[in-house]
């Protein structure tokens, strides 16, 4: 089972690199958020569900994308 690192970047299947900060739940249903900042914006912040985050790549819709997670973990 996959699941996301607090602090650890991550390369988006599109190509931007982003730095997981932490998870979070949703006060109105208690589904769980990553939060996570670009780090070619540094100090912007965005949440994405954790399912979504962890979800393949639509080959479908993107037949050029090499990766096959939405978001890969970049090991350092």
């Amino acid at each position: 089972m996959r699941t996301v690192e607090p602090n650890a970047l991550y390369r988006h299947f599109k190509g931007g690199v982003y730095k997981v900060l932490f998870t979070a739940k949703r006060a109105e249903d208690e589904s769980v958020v990553v939060v996570y900042e670009p780090q070619y914006a540094k100090g912007t912040y965005w949440t994405r569900d954790l399912q979504e985050f962890l979800s393949e790549v639509d080959h479908e819709k993107y037949p050029d994308a090499s990766q096959l997670y939405r978001f890969e973990k970049i090991e350092q």
